[in-house]
């Protein structure tokens, strides 16, 4: 373990080193091509730094931080566009926009209401139902239970996890910028449909930084082709492969295999069920169903999706063991810590 942090600390030390070229060097160039060049060396460093880790939860939120969200916003960078334009009024604020998943509120006066501060005991349930699954999975990998009942234990542990890692990024962020950051995560089981999943529920850092990445500029070049009402279907799909890719990618770096797609091809077929969730939608003669209905569907579908294409390289490779020790050893270096002395 003092191995592996000393890793993270190197691998974030050359993330902040780069980033202050970043901030000090290329922002002197003028936008387009030429700092796209000046950035390429620093984009290759950021997709070889979760190499240098092991630990699941190191390598896998280094690499979503900077070979994901960092290189898209970089990419933006080159151009003037995105949450690094215009330019930060100093480094440190530079830095955290650039390699956390953080945005600030534009307007906090006009917040959407799904921004609305919850109630503490949301949060508090959250912790309990954590620490009991994280015990119980603890206890024994598998329970015995069979394997979509294993899946969905295991899956709210994830969801939860990753929420409050999150939660806790944009708390301390936000308390170091001193502004309010947007959540991460908008109650994702209370997702109506597919789309408002992808959209405005699950992990909302990713759809903001691939929609100007990804979307928009292919959704500009089929118009020409296809026609706007299509073009909006294929920067739909695009946006869905490259997200498809970059978890590929995130699975690389943890179990260190060569890909088998599985994961492509989940964000694959979701982008072609969520198009044709739109289009359905934009059918006005249809009456809509129930928003109960069609979230239970739309749970559903990603329930079985993911246990069929979305899990199986984690579960081959015992990556699920791995998660959960290492949060039974973080919690046992924590408690060590609080009540040793």
């Amino acid at each position: 373990m003092e191995e592996e942090l000393r890793n993270l600390i190197k691998v974030w030390t050359s993330a902040l080193i780069s980033i202050s070229y970043c901030y000090y060097i290329s922002s002197k160039i003028s936008k387009g091509v030429l700092r796209l060049l000046s950035l390429l060396p620093i984009i290759i460093i950021f997709l070889l730094l979760p190499l240098f880790l092991s630990s699941v939860h190191f390598c896998a939120i280094s690499a979503f931080f900077l070979s994901w969200l960092a290189n898209f916003k970089i990419l933006l960078f080159a151009f003037d566009q995105g949450p690094l334009t215009p330019l930060p009024s100093n480094l440190s604020r530079f830095f955290c926009f650039a390699c956390f998943p953080i945005k600030t509120f534009q307007n906090p006066s006009s917040k959407p209401i799904y921004n609305k501060p919850k109630p503490k005991w949301i949060l508090a349930c959250k912790v309990l139902i954590f620490s009991f699954l994280l015990h119980l999975l603890g206890n024994n990998y598998d329970l015995g239970l069979p394997r979509f009942a294993f899946l969905a234990l295991f899956s709210i542990h994830v969801y939860l996890e990753m929420e409050l890692i999150l939660l806790f990024v944009g708390a301390l962020i936000s308390t170091l910028l001193g502004c309010e950051i947007e959540p991460v995560f908008n109650e994702p089981y209370l997702s109506t449909s597919l789309h408002d999943f992808w959209s405005r529920r699950w992990n909302l850092m990713v759809p903001a930084v691939l929609r100007p990445t990804v979307h928009i500029p292919v959704q500009r070049f089929s118009t020409r082709l296809l026609g706007p009402n299509r073009a909006f279907y294929a920067g739909i799909l695009a946006t869905f492969l490259v997200s498809g890719l970059m978890h590929e990618l995130i699975y690389f770096y943890i179990i260190r295999k060569s890909p088998t797609w599985e994961v492509t091809c989940f964000f694959v077929l979701h982008g072609v069920v969520t198009s044709a969730e739109i289009a359905v939608k934009s059918m006005r003669w249809l009456p809509p169903p129930h928003r109960s209905i069609s979230g239970f569907a739309a749970m559903a579908f990603a329930s079985v999706t993911a246990g069929l294409l979305f899990y199986p390289q984690i579960l081959r490779n015992d990556v699920h063991k791995r998660v959960i020790s290492e949060c039974l050893v973080g919690i046992d270096i924590v408690k060590h810590k609080l009540f040793v002395v």
